[in-house]
């Protein structure tokens, strides 16, 4: 079993102004709408999306879709490590992994999202499952419940990268032939390059 957590807590400072980029138009609706649409569709079927920034807003969005929303306190910090943190926190304790989708990444594909299920599951639920596209490491990342306290007892300003770091004979680099793994959508360029490239 496992359990989707989406950040989605962010100041989004880089977009400039107030703009949240979960809330941002895609498709039929918004950005953080189509990545929990992905996750159900490829196979998740429990997701915690972590709010904060535009709170009421990002909760609105989502009060079709069958996600739970927890509240990050600390995310005027700017830090997604602290989401990261509230989201492990609202785990069920009998999940034996959490995976971490990111709330700017609406190219992400279905078929990824359940090739990184599997990936973990023939792997004895043990493994650090990261897709990996011409060797570079993206997401969603699954990470498993023998690793969550040592995130949770990270320190502000660690990163989960240097959690990751410290165990690189678990994880496992699960190639991928899509760069939709490395993709997100950090300033207005990069989000209305992707928008424009939508798949009708």
């Amino acid at each position: 079993m496992i359990t989707a957590i989406v950040p989605a807590a962010g100041l989004s400072t880089r977009m400039g102004g107030d703009v949240s980029k979960p809330l941002l138009p895609w498709g039929k609706g918004t950005v953080v709408e189509q990545v929990v649409s992905t996750l159900f569709a490829g196979g998740v079927l429990d997701v915690v999306v972590v709010t904060g920034h535009r709170r009421g807003a990002v909760e609105a969005a989502l009060a079709a879709y069958p996600v739970r929303c927890i509240f990050n306190p600390a995310f005027a910090n700017g830090e997604m490590l602290a989401s990261l943190q509230a989201g492990l926190q609202a785990v069920p304790s009998e999940q034996a992994g959490a995976l971490l989708a990111l709330a700017d990444q609406p190219q992400m594909e279905p078929e990824v999202v359940t090739k990184v299920l599997q990936a973990f599951a023939n792997g004895g639920s043990q493994a650090i499952v990261v897709p990996s596209y011409q060797m570079r490491r993206g997401h969603p990342i699954l990470l498993p419940r023998w690793l969550w306290q040592e995130v949770l007892d990270l320190a502000r300003g660690d990163s989960l990268r240097s959690v990751i770091n410290r165990h690189t004979v678990a994880i496992q680099h699960l190639v991928v032939g899509t760069p939709s793994v490395l993709a997100d959508l950090d300033t207005p360029e990069q989000y209305q390059h992707a928008f424009s490239e939508q798949k009708p």
